[in-house]
């Protein structure tokens, strides 16, 4: 079941919600630190995170696929939002400098062709960045939030799907670690449970992030394809 527009929302406002952005944008913004003068695409639910560069990129744009429904940037930030068909955005080819994929992937009708539309929008040396629920861990299982719908992947399948859609693995991250919960304890001691976890569990964490890039020669023959000759007949 795909992710709905709405509960992500109420999700993202609640007191959990916002600690679970911030621990997710603290590694978003270890692999992006600079997106200056940068177009950046984020499909999915990607708002909350998008905040991070929206006010140094050129452009930052948030579309979320269809079935998900309508989606807003939060309350007292601005930007750029839209739906669309997830295999068929409405951008020209080679739009974009850097795709975010949150809260799309897993729900997708089609995650190959998801992909290979996030390929045709990004530019020749684009980079996309995948969030993913982790398939050993426990916010997977946890309906009461976005990263419990849909399909979760391991590391392993991640990089199968994204190599099949002619992406190049170029790192590999995770984050949430600490467990989907309300309690306030949990909450206020989530940067201590998330050391804790990359160091001594780190297969157990609530979400993959990867980021990989074009492989523009992927699709390209490496020799010459021989064309057949078509012979047509005139009709007597």
């Amino acid at each position: 079941m795909a992710t709905d527009a709405q509960a992500a929302e109420t999700f993202y406002s609640s007191a959990r919600g916002a600690v679970t952005a911030r621990l997710l944008r603290q590694r978003l913004h270890l692999l992006w630190p600079n997106l200056a003068s940068d177009s950046v695409l984020g499909i999915g639910h990607a708002p909350p995170y998008l905040r991070l560069w929206r006010d140094e990129a050129r452009r930052c744009v948030a579309v979320t696929p269809a079935q998900m429904g309508a989606t807003s940037w939060p309350t007292g930030s601005a930007g750029l939002s839209c739906a669309a068909e997830e295999d068929a955005l409405p951008f020209a080819d080679l739009t974009f400098d850097r795709v975010l994929l949150i809260h799309g992937l897993e729900s997708a009708e089609s995650a190959r062709r998801m992909l290979r539309e996030a390929w045709r929008v990004l530019k020749d040396d684009g980079r996309l960045l995948v969030v993913a629920p982790n398939r050993a861990g426990l916010w997977a299982h946890a309906e009461s939030t976005p990263f419990g719908h849909g399909h979760p992947y391991t590391v392993r399948q991640l990089s199968q799907l994204l190599t099949g859609a002619l992406f190049r693995i170029e790192r590999q991250d995770a984050a949430l670690w600490m467990p989907p919960t309300r309690w306030r304890l949990i909450l206020r001691t989530a940067p201590l449970i998330e050391r804790i976890g990359r160091r001594f569990v780190p297969g157990l964490a609530g979400v993959t992030i990867t980021e990989a890039v074009k492989d523009v020669y992927a699709g390209m023959p490496t020799r010459p394809v021989a064309r057949r000759r078509l012979v047509l007949a005139e009709a007597r």
